[in-house]
């Protein structure tokens, strides 16, 4: 094994832990509120069991947190199993729309905890491309993470993606940080590993506050 798909590799695998325990810490949230809703509705059966009147409007108010929390916690399961299953597949033609909607809800928490928004502007017909998924979720997510680093004052990133000739363009704006912090543009080792993974290239655009990831559709030809 090279030097270079040992840090490709080791990013991977240290990629799908952080993505796990990030994935178990929503679950647990979810949990805690469910279980204090829990507590609350015991309480509220001690006090029916005293002959205290409870109003019908707060345990249905209570109900809808319950089931809100539910729902939350489904979507999140099911993000989970596609990202798990990403890692098996390999190479594999993925609508781009889906995996970059999965990459934002991986990374959502991340940008919540550093007071960032994250837009995604998606065209309405598929967008296909033939990669190895699980590397561009990783290479996808450390682009994230450097552009939320660099979103500056607007604490915004808006990613949209679209198809020029043979390749994919993914785009990374609001970068309004890449005017001060210029130097930390340079893919580092890991993202370089990836890139070549997959045969992509980073460019920016520093006075557009622009990061572009551009693929090509089909990473066999």
């Amino acid at each position: 094994m090279s030097a270079e798909l040992d840090v490709v590799y080791k990013s991977s695998l240290q990629f799908f832990g952080k993505m796990s325990a990030s994935i178990s810490h929503e679950i647990n949230n979810v949990l805690a509120i469910i279980n204090e809703n829990a507590g609350l509705l015991e309480d509220f059966a001690l006090m029916a069991d005293k002959g205290v009147p409870i109003e019908p409007a707060r345990l249905k108010t209570m109900a809808g947190k319950i089931l809100a929390q539910i729902q939350r916690a489904d979507i999140i399961i099911k993000n989970m199993n596609k990202f798990s299953h990403s890692v098996d597949e390999g190479i594999k033609r993925v609508d781009l729309n889906d995996l970059l909607e999965l990459v934002i809800a991986l990374s959502n928490r991340f940008a919540s905890m550093r007071g960032v928004t994250l837009e995604l502007n998606l065209p309405t017909n598929p967008l296909f491309i033939t990669t190895n998924n699980f590397f561009l979720e990783n290479l996808l997510c450390q682009c994230l993470d450097f552009a939320m680093d660099a979103a500056g004052q607007g604490k915004t990133v808006a990613l949209n993606a679209e198809i020029i000739e043979k390749d994919v363009v993914i785009r990374f704006s609001h970068l309004e940080g890449l005017k001060t912090t210029p130097e930390i543009v340079s893919p580092a080792t890991v993202e370089e590993g990836l890139l070549d993974a997959i045969k992509g290239r980073l460019t920016t655009d520093i006075k557009a506050g622009i990061m572009a990831l551009i693929l090509p559709a089909d990473i066999k030809r």
